[in-house]
């Protein structure tokens, strides 16, 4: 099962991976985005050498980046390894996934061929992963992302700082990379021939006519979506052009698309995006709408182009579809704040929750109003961001209200939420009151000495099972493991939509159920207990487990970790109010 430390482990790698990625945008040319590509390994995979192998026009491959070693940067940059070479190497390897490992007792046939490497001798491992200065770590790129495409590039990876090979998470995250890097790569190319097209269209009067004809082609038929919007006049924003790649992207014909313009398209959640994306350098990432219906994620780079010396101005937008990229991190996303076992939210996710309806400031002591009740986890308002200004040249809008990056149409927002006298501006618009904002609903814990009058509140239910830990040891981790999984569904199947129901770890579970009163908590309680009763068949054995609840409230005022301890000191003494027999089911 997995140890609680983990999920803060791969949320360290994703934030570690995020970042790099990240970097590989911002290189200004094609050399840049190679020594980008080696140090991110360097920096954020977690490897104290990289080397990146680009293919060259003759089909052999040149170290065209090393990072991590001085040493091995003299000894291999600009050297070149035979494609032969490299197809045997990629030919011979295990394959993880669309990575590719040559263990040191297999490598050594490769010692004397021409491809350039920096491997030493080095004793046998002293445990079954231990990395071997002679084990070979290659993630290829292809242009199409994929291995169907053509190859681009070889990245190579040395020495893990760990000093183990890496694991399924390390690989899962060193191939993500790879995917990434190439179309960094495959970018980066594309925007040194953009640039030299539109060097040609500005400084190449007599020969604008084979200006235009360059343009034309790398614009028609680039291999990810390009349009040209108008800038200024009537039609301010609405789209000229659009190149075919754009046109499958949205399922729409160029005819269709010159009748929208981008904020006519963009989804009513990142219109607030959309608005601060500046047209000069502007990039942004955001969900366009399809004709289906649906929505596909793309990141959009912006540039100003001229038709003539003085002629008028256009909006050159890059359309990248990334919703392949999105769907990895969200996937990830949800492995580093999910039990792996049960599925349920983890401990890490729970506290956020929990944090996300606790504010620093008691109900009753805010100067802005009476607390009320909300369900749980209501945040409505923040979708969208309304009339936000920034400096002259960023801004959503020009000093005349018309949008200054070319997205919109005319017209617009021209107004900031009011907030009122006491908050100062943040990243909504408004400011915060002790971990307050705007729209904040308390959380109000009701009282608990006396009778119930009522009040309703956010219930913390912390449930620890009756007789997990016999079932565990008789019958082994496998049967155990079923029992979590059968509990977590039965308790899942109890609450309410809405509801949140998470794994502390071990046989711990967590409740949240909000707008409850006391009755309504200790009936909840009842029922879920109730439904754990019943025995759980596993390998045609039937076993039970009983359970014990405690009930906590959270309000405002306290910190999440202040109402788990709550929740989990009733707990123990209602488990130790009954006896044992009432406790454990069996």
């Amino acid at each position: 099962m997995e140890t609680e430390s983990e999920p803060y482990v791969r949320l360290a790698t994703l934030r570690g991976l995020h970042q790099v990625v990240a970097d590989l945008n911002t290189a200004r040319s094609l050399a840049d985005t190679l020594q980008t590509v080696a140090d991110g390994i360097v920096t954020g995979l977690g490897y104290e050498l990289s080397a990146v192998n680009l293919v060259r026009p003759d089909g052999d491959l040149v170290v065209a980046a090393v990072a991590g070693s001085a040493g091995a940067e003299a000894l291999m940059a600009g050297r070149v390894g035979s494609r032969v070479s490299w197809e045997r190497r990629l030919a011979m390897a295990d394959q993880w996934g669309a990575l590719r490992f040559i263990p040191y007792t297999e490598g050594w046939v490769l010692d004397n061929d021409d491809v350039p490497q920096w491997h030493t001798a080095g004793p046998a491992p002293r445990f079954p992963d231990e990395w071997h200065p002679m084990d070979r770590l290659f993630a290829p790129m292809y242009t199409a992302g994929a291995a169907g495409g053509e190859l681009l590039g070889v990245i190579s990876v040395d020495k893990p700082r760990n000093g183990r090979r890496p694991g399924a998470w390390g690989r899962e995250a060193l191939q993500m990379y790879a995917f990434q890097a190439a179309i960094a790569i495959s970018n980066a190319r594309l925007r040194a021939n953009m640039q030299r097209a539109l060097v040609r269209l500005e400084r190449e009067q007599q020969a604008l006519r084979a200006s235009e004809e360059s343009f034309r082609q790398a614009f028609e038929y680039a291999p990810s979506g390009m349009a040209i919007a108008e800038m200024g006049g009537d039609q301010h924003g609405r789209l000229h052009r659009t190149n075919d790649a754009l046109c499958r992207l949205l399922g729409r014909s160029a005819s269709q698309m010159r009748r929208y313009s981008f904020s006519d398209l963009v989804h009513p959640e990142d219109i607030g995006t959309l608005l601060r994306t500046s047209a000069e350098g502007g990039r942004a990432e955001l969900r366009l709408a399809r004709r289906d219906g649906t929505y596909v994620w793309v990141s959009l780079r912006n540039s100003v182009v001229a038709d003539a010396a003085d002629g008028p101005r256009f909006l050159l937008t890059h359309v990248e579809d990334i919703e392949e990229r999105k769907r990895h991190e969200l996937q990830l996303a949800h492995r580093a704040s999910h039990d792996s076992l049960t599925g349920l939210p983890n401990s890490a996710e729970l506290r956020a929750r929990l944090s996300s309806r606790l504010c620093g400031r008691a109900p009753g002591s805010e100067p802005y109003g009476a607390a009320v009740t909300a369900p749980y986890g209501c945040l409505d308002g923040f979708a969208e961001v309304e009339g936000v200004e920034g400096p002259a040249g960023a801004s959503a809008y020009g000093q005349d209200g018309s949008y200054a990056h070319g997205f919109g149409s005319e017209g617009g927002p021209d107004h900031a939420p009011d907030c009122g006298p006491d908050y100062a501006p943040d990243e909504f618009g408004c400011g915060t009151h002790d971990g307050a904002y705007p729209g904040h609903v308390h959380a109000i814990a009701p009282a608990e000495d006396g009778p119930d009058d009522g009040t309703k509140g956010l219930a913390v239910l912390f449930c620890d099972l009756d007789g997990f830990k016999a079932i565990n040891d008789r019958f082994g981790h496998h049967t155990g493991d079923a029992v979590l999984i059968e509990v977590a569904h039965r308790l899942s199947n109890g609450v309410r939509e809405g509801d949140t129901v998470a794994r502390l770890g071990g046989d711990e579970f967590v409740v949240l159920a909000d707008g409850l009163t006391q009755a309504d908590a200790e009936d909840l309680a009842v029922r879920l207990r109730s439904a754990i009763l019943p025995p759980i068949r596993v390998d045609g054995r039937a076993v039970r487990v009983g359970a014990s609840f405690g009930i906590g409230w959270a309000g405002c005022g306290m910190s999440a970790d202040e109402v788990l301890h709550s929740a989990d000191q009733r707990m123990y003494v209602e488990k130790r109010s009954r006896a044992k027999a009432g406790r454990r089911a069996g």
